[in-house]
């Protein structure tokens, strides 16, 4: 199933809350794995890309540290902290 057909399922099928609440819990598992996933991938001082969701803006930059949950990366415009499962390896 590709992504368009499960979004206009989950429109169209008048799920009840508690199975909405359901297809939340997998797709934040989901992000979850992926960033577990992402972080064993990555060392410090790898080249990586992100997507900057405020300005839309991709930025590369180094790998600086790997926290938990959050990765800071150095750019040419300064540090940022980025969840993991935005990070893609350059």
């Amino acid at each position: 199933m590709d992504v368009n057909a499960l979004k206009s399922a989950i429109i169209t099928n008048g799920y009840t809350n508690a199975e909405l609440n359901e297809i939340s819990e997998a797709v934040k598992y989901a992000r979850a794995q992926l960033g577990r996933e992402v972080k064993s991938s990555i060392r410090v001082g790898d080249r990586v890309e992100f997507k900057d969701s405020r300005i839309g803006y991709t930025h590369s930059g180094s790998v600086l540290k790997i926290n938990i949950k959050y990765v800071h990366v150095t750019t040419p415009k300064g540090t940022y902290r980025v969840p993991a499962n935005m990070l893609t390896v350059v």
